[in-house]
């Protein structure tokens, strides 16, 4: 398992975390 996958999938997890907080949270954006 390459670092660039492990970067990868980290990165991944952040930005739906990211999506999924902005779609619970609309009024704060």
């Amino acid at each position: 398992m390459s670092f660039d996958l492990i970067l990868g999938g980290i990165v991944a997890v952040i930005v739906l975390v990211y999506l999924l907080a902005v779609l619970a949270q609309p009024e704060r954006y």
